[in-house]
């Protein structure tokens, strides 16, 4: 039976053990430059180094039937980023030995996510895709108000039910209906050359008065439908954003013009749930595919770290792009094999009183 260490961090270098934490409903705080959050992991039948055999109540949720791991996260963006450039998935520092049948595997991974890019024949295999559109379970909410202050009260995490997709408040971050309502619209504001030449024609006959009020109500009536038209844009957007199912949320942003019109920055709370059943760690380790397809991955893996990344889409410098999308990361966890004899190396459990506390996302900055 395999045992595992789990580590995390803000990158893919700056990482420590919190295999302690793992099933317990605990958090590990990420606090950078780039991303303020929690992680909390849950690995059904999860054995750490020490051979203890960790579970948690999370698999036995009638909503979590078939799950075998869970990565949750709950946090915001410090800089704002187009939802089309926050990417979610795995890197790999040595190259991958691929078992015969691998392409299968892969065909299965492109219909769970059709947005998927992957390179996992070079050195340093990868595969990434947008967050938004891969993430099983997704919620957002908007917590600052308009007036700069924070609400109340922040849902606490990892909450007492499942995460669940909730994108009631995803239209606030839509550049279309918020930052810049007009900039969607294809056709702007404006005045008829041939309105207003007759407005001023019109004074030969009438009054200038009567050729100023007839300009007036020609403009009254142009704004009018210019923001008749803002408005039911922005009525669109607030509709078109809250999706009833994950389905719809992850068919909507498989389309990059949708991910590019969703910008999450530090007003945006985002709450994720990774979590598949694909994976089985117990009794051994090994990929189930449907159709009765598996894998032994114990035969094929090294116990070099399998790595979850949070990354920015990498943006091409002077026309140049390695394929490779990975730019700077927001967090990272680690899955690495732990030996029989190893030494647990956990930063332990997190609880009240210790140093190591989940992060404020109350604060304003």
């Amino acid at each position: 039976m395999p045992r595992l260490r789990v580590l995390a961090g803000p990158t893919a270098e700056d990482l420590v053990p919190i295999t302690d934490t793992v099933n317990t409903g605990q958090v590990f705080p990420i606090v950078s430059e780039r991303f303020e959050g929690n992680i909390a992991i849950y690995v059904k039948n999860f054995v750490d180094p020490k051979g203890r055999r960790l579970t948690s109540e999370y698999f036995d949720r009638e909503d979590r039937k078939g799950i075998t791991w869970s990565i949750q996260v709950q946090g915001r963006f410090v800089q704002p980023h187009s939802a089309d450039d926050i990417l979610f998935g795995n890197i790999f520092e040595k190259r991958l030995k691929l078992p015969w049948g691998s392409g299968a595997a892969l065909k299965f991974m492109h219909f769970i996510d059709p947005t998927l890019e992957h390179d996992l024949l070079s050195s340093k295999p990868w595969a990434l895709s947008p967050l938004i559109a891969t993430m099983p379970h997704f919620a957002h909410e908007r917590i600052y108000k308009l007036d700069g202050l924070l609400p109340s009260d922040i849902p606490p995490f990892p909450p007492r039910d499942s995460i669940s997709d909730d994108t009631s408040q995803l239209w606030t971050t839509s550049t279309c209906s918020i930052r810049q309502p007009l900039s969607c619209d294809t056709t702007p504001p404006s005045f008829s050359r041939t309105s207003i030449s007759t407005a001023w024609s019109s004074s030969s006959d009438t009054s200038h008065g009567s050729a100023m009020s007839f300009l007036r109500d020609n403009v009254n009536n142009t704004l009018k439908r210019s923001l008749g038209k803002a408005h039911m844009l922005w009525k669109g957007t607030k509709r078109d954003m809250d999706f009833r199912t994950a389905g719809e949320r992850r068919s909507f942003f498989s389309s990059a013009q949708h991910r590019q019109d969703v910008v999450l920055g530090p007003q945006d709370l985002v709450t994720t749930d990774f979590c598949y059943g694909y994976l089985e760690f117990s009794p051994t380790l090994s990929l189930r595919l449907p159709g009765g397809i598996s894998f032994d991955l114990i035969r094929y893996w090294d116990k070099h770290p399998v790595k979850f990344i949070c990354c920015e889409r990498k943006q091409p410098c002077s026309g140049e792009h390695d394929g490779d999308p990975m730019g700077n990361v927001f967090w990272c966890v680690s899955f690495e094999g732990g030996d029989d004899d190893d030494e647990q190396e956990s930063v332990g459990p997190v609880s009240e009183g210790e140093s190591c506390h989940p992060a404020d996302l109350r604060r304003v900055d």
